[in-house]
């Protein structure tokens, strides 16, 4: 796994969808789980949602549950997030991150991480 980007971010007024992606490159990408975390300015970084190797099994964050599907395609190294229903509060840098585990709590000690986009809702 040699790198990783998230890229779909943008302005969207509330109510409004957005889908992020996680492209690496690396014939092992597919050996990884895969986390989708955030942080909004003057906050902790946290988990929004994590998707398996095989991509059968997915966690997501309370606050998200019910509106955010992470999903994945390994022919294509590409992890997604499908965010619908958007809140003001979901406003953060989204990073994608990749190891063996992901952990729900921090500290979120991850492998790999994506360079992160914005996500902005506008109320």
């Amino acid at each position: 796994l040699r790198s990783s980007c998230s890229v779909g971010g943008g302005l969207v007024q509330a109510g409004g969808s957005l889908r992020l992606s996680c492209a690496a490159s690396g014939r092992t990408f597919s050996r990884y789980a895969v986390g989708w975390f955030r942080q909004a300015p003057g906050k902790e970084r946290e988990f929004v949602a994590a998707i398996s190797w095989s991509g059968r099994g997915t966690s997501y964050a309370d606050s998200v549950k019910g509106r955010f599907t992470i999903s994945r395609d390994n022919a294509q190294n590409t992890v997604y997030l499908q965010m619908n229903s958007l809140k003001p509060e979901d406003t953060a840098v989204y990073k994608c991150a990749a190891g063996n585990v992901v952990p729900t709590t921090p500290p979120y000690g991850m492998d790999y991480w994506g360079k992160g986009t914005q996500v902005t809702v506008s109320s």
